[in-house]
């Protein structure tokens, strides 16, 4: 039988679970995805791991460098994820995907630097977060 996860529609964003900054991005992403169009997955959760093998690609191990984005059956990564994301995102948010204009090099160079400093700026939690009764269903399991 096949996974459904491997054909899920809405685009679904992979974060790190135990990470403040993603845990805080992914609240802001709730609060401003006005069709709520986007779901979510820790990166360190069993669905999580079933999105990425879906497409092709091997879960994280250790602490994951990444946010991901899943959709239209590709997969995206760093900035482009950040980037792709955005669009769903009501204005003002939405004319974050400027960032197009600025090279890849050069965008995935800022977000690696903030992705090697995350925890120490942020913290980090020693479990993944559980999602309130009225988000779970944003949220793959």
């Amino acid at each position: 039988m096949a996974d459904p996860l491997a054909t899920i529609e809405p685009p679904v964003v992979l974060f790190d679970g135990v990470c403040n900054l993603c845990n805080g991005t992914v609240q802001f992403l709730i609060d401003h995805d006005r069709g709520q169009r986007l779901r979510f997955a820790a990166l360190q959760s069993e669905a999580g791991a079933r999105v990425l093998q879906a497409h092709g690609r091997t879960p994280p191990t250790g602490d994951p460098d990444s946010v991901v984005l899943v959709e239209g059956g590709r997969v995206y990564e760093r900035s482009d994820a950040a980037l792709r994301i955005a669009r769903y995102l009501g204005f003002p948010w939405s004319l974050a995907a400027i960032g197009w204009i600025v090279p890849r090099f050069v965008r995935d160079a800022v977000y690696r630097f903030i992705a090697r400093n995350r925890y120490r700026w942020f913290g980090r939690e020693e479990s993944c977060r559980v999602p309130t009764p009225a988000l779970r269903a944003r949220f793959l399991s």
